[in-house]
Parts: structure tokens; sequence; C-alpha cells
């Protein structure tokens, strides 16, 4: 015959509240992999460089990278990430001007992309292309891949913009799509120290 003792009851522990979202936590995990990524990019960019016959960089003939107009592009990016930080911070304390910060970041966002692509055009009808030289297939392939990364934030933030309008957004949609750009933001000087100052 079975054993007919009941146990007690027991109840589950209660779970602790989460350090992070999920949402926030995946974002963080996959921007470790991409500063992984941009690691493995300049690690060789330099060591290139560094073996550059008659250390002679860049090569002769190819075009020299427009620092002066880049440094503005990059004031645009970094006054970006600046307004989504106060965005950021306006909807944490459920202030309205989240949705004017918000379309400012992504305006500046766009633009640093847009004079970038301009960038592109003008260095390629001066020579600079993905086969002219180890500088080009670098220049193209770093800033590109940030570029890339760039354009998703941005349609990221357009996502996250209009889910704000119709009442749906998030407090952990807003701060993961929030670190993504944190991450195109702050990545940007490294790359523009490494690739056009160095």
């Amino acid at each position: 015959m079975a054993d007919a003792r009941v146990l007690p009851f027991r109840p589950r522990p209660q779970r602790g509240k989460k350090l992070v979202s999920d949402s926030v936590a995946g974002m963080l995990l996959f921007i470790f992999t991409e500063i992984m990524l941009f690691a493995g990019f300049i690690s060789a960019f330099v060591i290139v460089k560094a073996r550059a016959v008659g250390s002679v960089w860049p090569p002769p003939g190819q075009p020299r990278l427009p620092v002066e107009s880049t440094a503005v592009n990059t004031a645009a990016l970094l006054a970006s990430g600046l307004i989504l930080f106060l965005a950021h911070r306006a909807y944490s304390k459920g202030d309205r001007r989240i949705e004017g910060r918000l379309a400012t970041a992504v305006f500046l966002g766009g633009l640093f992309v847009a004079l970038q692509g301009r960038e592109w055009v003008a260095l390629l009808a001066e020579g600079l292309t993905l086969t002219s030289s180890s500088y080009g297939g670098f220049f193209y392939v770093i800033v590109g891949a940030h570029g890339l990364h760039a354009l998703c934030a941005i349609a990221a933030l357009v996502w996250v913009w209009r889910r704000l309008q119709h009442g749906h957004l998030r407090a952990e949609t807003l701060s993961a799509v929030a670190l993504f750009w944190y991450f195109v933001v702050l990545v940007w000087p490294v790359l523009y120290v490494q690739v056009y100052l160095a």
C-alpha cells in the first residue's frame, strides 16, 4: 500500500526583482560581441599599418581622409547621443519632452550617416576603393560596419518613437534601444582616432 502521508505545502520561493530586464541584458550581450568585432577590426588595421612598406601611411597615391569634415559629423553624432540620454531621462520622469528629444536624436543620427555617405562618394571619386589598397579596404570595412550599425540603430530609434506616439513604449524597450545607440555613438570616437587621426 502506498504511503498516504501528505507532505506540507511549500510555496515557491519568490524571485527577487531583476537587476536588468531581459531585453537590456540581451542588448548588453550583443554590444559585448560587437565590441569584440570592432576590436578585431582595429587590431588588424593597426598591425597592417605598422607593417606598411617604408612606414608610409596612407600608401602613396591614396587620398587623405577628410579629418575636419568628419569632426563635424562626429559632433552631430555625439550630440545625438547626449540628446537621447536626455530623452531617456525625460521618459523615466514622465516628461512629455521625450518626443521632441527623440526626434532630434534621430535627425542628428541621420545627419551623421548622410554626411558620412557624402564623404564616401567623394573618396570613391578620388580613387579610394575597397580594392585600391589595404588602406581603402580597412577604411570601408571598419567605417562601413559602423555605418551599418548606425542605420540599424536609427531604424530602432524610429520604431521606438512610433511606439511612443501610439502609447505602447515600455521602459525596457527604450533602455535596450538607447544602449544600442550609445554603443554606436561611443565607439565612433575610437574609430575616428584610429582610422582618421592615427
